[in-house]
């Protein structure tokens, strides 16, 4: 088999979504002094490539801890609107895609941006799912949708109408995905377990395409 990384590296100076702190790596224990290395993790919750959970926004919604394992695996397939300038992918332009979503798990839409990594750029201009086109994506049994930016809302909206849409029905959000120009099949297994923190309202993942040889 094939296994393709889709994640973001977590490290000090990484993109974060404005407004949040980025992440601290301290050393807390060193070889040298303590005959081990152990580092102290401070971040948010939603750092990096990262799960929202339903109770990200909707209170009393489930928690990431609320799900069992098979929630966050399953057979998924990228829909490419890297090509797309407009400012939102409306619903006729995910339509199109219907035979291919009916038969997947998960939902990831490949943007591109993941290539503005570090820059400024990367947190404005990415392509966004109209409120039509959230809504109707998320009429689907989908298990999750997926996104190579850094929310699959614009920065600085108000209504969070993508989120609220996959949130309603229980679909977990996956963000900061990167690499999906990798994948080559049609369908693929995509894994993207969570840190089993007890309530989560999202978690950094290890995100992973899984392809036969």
């Amino acid at each position: 088999m094939k296994v393709i990384d889709l994640t973001h590296t977590i490290k000090e100076d990484m993109p974060v979504y404005p407004g949040t702190e980025p992440p601290s790596l301290a050393k807390a224990n060193t070889i040298e002094s303590d005959g081990f290395a152990e580092v102290l993790l401070t971040m948010y919750s939603h750092t990096g490539t990262h799960i929202d959970a339903p109770c990200h926004m909707i209170a009393g919604a489930k928690s990431l801890s609320d799900f069992d394992a098979g929630k966050f695996v399953g057979r998924a397939c990228v829909l490419d609107f890297s090509d797309v300038e407009a400012a939102e992918i409306g619903l006729s332009d995910i339509r199109a895609h219907e035979y291919k979503i009916s038969q997947a798990d998960f939902v990831v839409i490949r943007t591109g941006w993941d290539k503005y990594w570090g820059r400024e750029s990367y947190f404005e201009g990415f392509p966004v799912l109209s409120s039509d086109a959230a809504r109707w994506l998320a009429s689907f049994d989908l298990k999750g949708v997926g996104v190579d930016a850094i929310s699959v809302d614009s920065v600085g909206s108000e209504s969070f109408d993508a989120h609220f849409a996959f949130m309603e029905k229980e679909i977990i959000i996956i963000e900061n995905l990167a690499n999906l120009g990798c994948i080559e099949n049609e369908f693929f297994t995509l894994s993207v377990l969570p840190l089993k923190l007890r309530g989560a309202d999202g978690s950094p993942v290890r995100a992973v395409a899984i392809e036969p040889d």
